[in-house]
């Protein structure tokens, strides 16, 4: 018997098929994430999700994409309000990447996957330096005002980096050692304080 396809419905079906894909991708993982069968959920022909992605991977980046805007948003919300402290500033961001990262582990993953890959979009390149541009400028003011030692934004950011995703990293995936206690945060910001402190 024909069945007719069900009518494309949604007034915007971009939008409706990035979050349920993010939602499969969180119970699932990127392997389950199928176009058809976001159609399928969504109530649309099998065709329509065509119409906004090409393939998986178009649909992956855009996924990737849409978490780096949000991380970005995140962390610039996290500076609202400050002092100019560095340690202050650097504080925030730290709890609002961890917070992102906690929120949000299997995307994140799937983010820095997708970032390093050398077909990655320009719009991904361009949403990746639009928060890291943010740290990078916490570091230069810091630097201007003495709170933190010289060097270039590199030799400071990655290891503030490193120990920040490496945390971040450690606690969404659960290999936080099981005596880990609510200061341990407190303990890193600590660390990279005392790590980046003028010599």
């Amino acid at each position: 018997m024909y069945t007719r396809p069900r009518s494309y419905h949604h007034g915007d079906l971009r939008a409706a098929l990035l979050t349920r894909a993010e939602e499969t991708l969180r119970e699932k993982g990127p392997a389950a994430l199928s176009l058809r069968e976001l159609a399928r959920d969504l109530g649309v022909s099998h065709a329509a999700p065509s119409r906004h992605f090409k393939d998986k991977q178009a649909l992956l980046d855009a996924l990737a994409l849409t978490g780096f805007d949000r991380l970005a948003t995140a962390l610039k919300a996290s500076q609202e309000g400050l002092g100019e402290s560095f340690a202050e500033r650097l504080d925030a961001m730290v709890r609002a990447y961890v917070g992102f990262a906690l929120g949000n582990a299997v995307l994140l993953d799937l983010m820095y996957s997708i970032k390093h890959d050398p077909e990655a979009s320009e719009a991904l390149v361009a949403a990746t330096e639009r928060w890291s541009d943010l740290l990078v400028e916490l570091i230069v003011e810091g630097q201007r005002r003495g709170e933190l030692r010289a060097g270039t934004t590199e030799s400071v950011g990655v290891p503030i980096f490193a120990t920040l995703h490496g945390y971040a990293n450690l606690a969404a995936t659960g290999m936080l050692p099981p005596d880990t206690d609510e200061h341990a945060l407190d303990d890193v910001i600590a660390f990279i304080l005392r790590g980046a402190a003028p010599e």
